[in-house]
């Protein structure tokens, strides 16, 4: 793998505090970029509800790692990329790389927005991150011992979260991204039931998966405070990306990385190792 980046290399990465963006960040600061940790509260801001904030973050950046919040198939997402992508040329932003959703038609459309501004753009489409379980909207399910979602008996093939981080590095900072899609996964499927023996096996408690419809699931997602309207958009999504058309893997990564990803059984044992 060819790598680009040398001390004068500007990368913002925006959402710069979530799961992907801050391995995103801390990876290309090791391979000596200058990195715009783009936030709505950090030293750059960036917030994907205010556009005025857009421009003065991506001014005289040479890259940027796009993670739009709160999805790419969201209600506005095509416009916002729009937007964005105008504003990266005029800035001279050369090279962008977009997290897409894996199985996503409306995604597409916000990457075919972003990608008519003229940029170097790589995509990568993600399956179902194994991090959502510790470290996402599911860990407080986890540790009070039930994974509840709408996902049946649906199999997902989880990526680990660094090996989807080492592969936006990749698009960034190496050769022969530009114009590509990157579909992302990880090396076997699991469904949820199998997931939960995962955890309980690595947690050494009981971690039960509880299947729901998707109008039980939105119900829950109101009670923890979600607005009807955004929380039967997002149970919606959820169900229509695990009715079974993304039950397959990939070879993304080791055509990327050159390795095979981390399987999901080796996470859950550093995930819920004694002290972690």
């Amino acid at each position: 793998m060819t790598t680009n980046t040398n001390d004068t290399q500007t990368v913002l990465v925006t959402s710069a505090t979530g799961k992907t963006g801050r391995r995103v960040a801390e990876l290309l600061a090791a391979r000596g970029a200058t990195v715009r940790a783009g936030s709505r509260s950090g030293t750059t801001r960036f917030d994907w509800e205010d556009v005025s904030t857009w421009a003065p973050a991506l001014r005289g950046a040479d890259a940027a790692y796009v993670n739009y919040y709160p999805d790419l198939a969201a209600p506005g997402a095509v416009e916002a990329m729009r937007t964005l992508g105008e504003l990266a040329v005029a800035n001279g932003v050369r090279r962008l790389t977009l997290l897409s959703g894996r199985g996503e038609p409306e995604a597409v459309q916000a990457e075919e927005a972003l990608r008519a501004s003229g940029a170097e753009l790589t995509v990568v489409r993600a399956s179902f991150f194994a991090q959502n379980f510790n470290e996402g909207a599911m860990a407080e399910g986890v540790a009070a011992g039930t994974i509840a979602f709408p996902a049946g008996d649906t199999a997902e093939p989880f990526i680990h979260a660094d090996d989807l981080a080492e592969v936006i590095v990749e698009t960034l900072d190496g050769d022969g991204h530009a114009g590509v899609v990157h579909e992302v996964t990880g090396p076997r499927l699991l469904t949820f039931a199998e997931v939960a023996a995962e955890v309980s096996r690595a947690s050494g408690r009981e971690v039960t998966y509880v299947p729901m419809s998707e109008d039980e699931y939105a119900s829950l997602l109101q009670q923890f405070g979600l607005p009807e309207p955004d929380a039967r958009w997002l149970s919606a999504l959820f169900s229509m990306l695990l009715d079974g058309h993304n039950a397959s893997v990939t070879d993304g990564v080791k055509r990327v990385l050159g390795r095979e990803p981390r399987d999901f059984t080796a996470f859950a044992a550093e995930a819920w190792a004694p002290g972690a």
